[in-house]
């Protein structure tokens, strides 16, 4: 435990999920473009993952930012491990890297 709650919650969703999108809005209602965007890469995919709403809560909104150092919402975790927000997601998708990092943590066959 880091003694941080925040820090700790998010430590414990990336622990119990193995694909977790921190997002403006939830998987079925983003509530930005970005966050839609990351949504809809997931889906084409189809990987399981779960979107947390960070707008539900000031502090775990902050707190994500300062856990990965990282100022930008939203925010995808594989595995654990930080990939990146909307663009990096992005590129990851259109050069096949994504899909190739889900199946090499098999999240897909």
């Amino acid at each position: 435990m880091s003694g941080n709650p925040v820090f700790d919650r998010i430590q414990q969703d990336l622990d119990e999920n193995p694909v977790v999108l921190y997002m403006k809005g939830t998987p079925m209602f983003p509530q930005c473009g970005f966050s839609a965007a990351v949504v809809q890469i997931l889906s084409d995919i189809g990987v399981k993952f779960k979107g947390i709403d960070i707008l539900v809560d000031p502090s775990l909104r902050e707190g994500v930012k300062q856990f990965t150092n990282w100022p930008t919402i939203p925010q995808l975790y594989v595995k654990g491990e930080f990939v990146g927000g909307c663009d990096i997601v992005r590129e990851m998708a259109a050069s096949g890297e994504l899909s190739t990092l889900l199946k090499d943590k098999g999240l897909l066959s």
